[in-house]
């Protein structure tokens, strides 16, 4: 299958460093983008979840949130990434694999699950790819996995034990947000079908919500049968 013919415009002023495919504004708004959604998280809601609760758990909730973020950036680029945007595993889940090394991320960025084809296997819609390196896509996805999982702790702030969360943030990367990016954003059966999420309303908001909300209610939910296991335990040994 042939590369999408470079629109006039795009290749005007380049020069022989510069390939023909690499729009500069098109890189420097995607990475102004990214800079903004990152900063939202570092140090914005470091800050407000440190802010909004008891004095005793400031410093646990302000680390979960920075703790989120480095652990999803580190899982992103390990496996996480070509889950979500990489080659077709499952209809709603992609090859796990690293995405790194110089000669991956300078190549044109490209998805390529998004290939659309008719009911006679004919091409209707070619693979998509934007205008900018391969580094610029991972790293613009990234900041969007990790305020997700930023937004999920806000449920838990006051409730789940640091150590506890260590282990979810990657769990729940992995096995929720990759599926819910691959199926609409990457090339899943949810892209295919037409659905369309533009800003992130089912990958990242309602994604965030629901698990925030099942999250919180098992949390609680255990804590307070194991505060009733133990005090009826107390209760018992002292009759």
């Amino acid at each position: 299958m042939g590369t999408p013919p470079i629109p006039i415009a795009y290749q005007s002023g380049t020069s022989l460093a510069v390939p023909d495919w690499l729009n500069k504004g098109d890189n420097a708004w995607q990475m102004i983008s990214a800079t903004l959604v990152g900063l939202q998280s570092v140090p914005g809601l470091v800050i407000l979840y440190g802010s909004i609760v008891k004095k005793k758990w400031a410093v646990n909730s302000a680390f979960m949130a920075l703790y989120a973020f480095a652990a999803v950036v580190i899982c992103w680029v390990t496996w996480a990434y070509k889950m979500s945007f990489g080659h077709k595993l499952l209809p709603f889940w992609g090859k796990a694999g690293p995405a790194l090394g110089q000669k991956f991320l300078l190549k044109w960025a490209a998805l390529p699950a998004t290939t659309q084809y008719n009911s006679n296997g004919g091409l209707e819609m070619a693979m998509a790819q934007p205008y900018y390196p391969m580094a610029t896509m991972v790293w613009f996805q990234c900041v969007f996995a990790a305020i997700t999982l930023i937004l999920l702790a806000g449920s838990l702030l006051g409730r789940m034990n640091f150590k506890a969360w260590m282990m979810f943030v990657p769990l729940w990367l992995t096995f929720s947000y990759t599926v819910g990016a691959f199926s609409l954003w990457g090339g899943g059966f949810l892209f295919h079908w037409g659905v369309m999420d533009y800003s992130g309303g089912y990958v990242i908001h309602l994604s965030s919500g629901i698990g925030g909300f099942t999250a919180a209610y098992w949390v609680t939910s255990l804590s307070l049968s194991l505060s009733l296991s133990i005090y009826i335990y107390i209760y018992e040994d002292i009759n």
